[in-house]
């Protein structure tokens, strides 16, 4: 699976897990979206489930500050647009917060959803804190690894005692 990220360039670029996937050589920049591609998008209408594995090529993520993400993803990005179901951040900024996530941690919750676990934990390994995200969400993407429907999920939710999501 390609990991690519599109960057507007709104954070702290020492902050940025972005820039930091780019430079190691984990995820190639782009500059537009193209069709067969997973665009991980919050605002997205349909959650990403194990099964789009088999309608994409790769896993595109939109690099911007949350401040200014409502704007951001009201452009339009060519490709399958999906949001993640509700994870925790395991970043210092947003910990535990629920879908205040990182990019790297957004894409590696849609690897590991799309059942690429080893790249998924390859990206996290260049972060210090990378280990607890998975830490916080690992039975939890375990499950939604496994779902076939997104009628699934708010049941899923509830047995983890989360209420209120979306």
């Amino acid at each position: 699976m390609n990991v690519q990220v599109f960057m507007f360039r709104q954070d702290d670029p020492k902050k940025c897990t972005a820039a930091k996937l780019v430079k190691f050589g984990l995820a190639r920049p782009v500059t537009r979206t193209h069709g067969n591609t997973i665009v991980l998008d919050p605002f997205a209408k349909t959650t990403l489930l194990r099964r789009d594995a088999q309608i994409c090529s790769s896993v595109t993520a939109i690099d911007c500050s949350w401040n200014l993400a409502q704007n951001t993803f009201a452009k339009r990005f060519s490709g399958i647009p999906r949001k993640l179901p509700p994870l925790l951040a395991g970043n210092p900024v947003n910990y535990a917060k629920l879908g205040k996530l990182t990019t790297v941690e957004a894409i590696a919750g849609a690897l590991f959803i799309l059942g690429y676990v080893s790249l998924c934990k390859e990206l996290l390994n260049k972060f210090n804190w990378g280990h607890t995200f998975l830490e916080l969400n690992e039975d939890l993407l375990n499950d939604y690894s496994l779902l076939q429907s997104e009628e699934q999920i708010a049941p899923l939710l509830s047995q983890y005692g989360f209420a209120n999501f979306d």
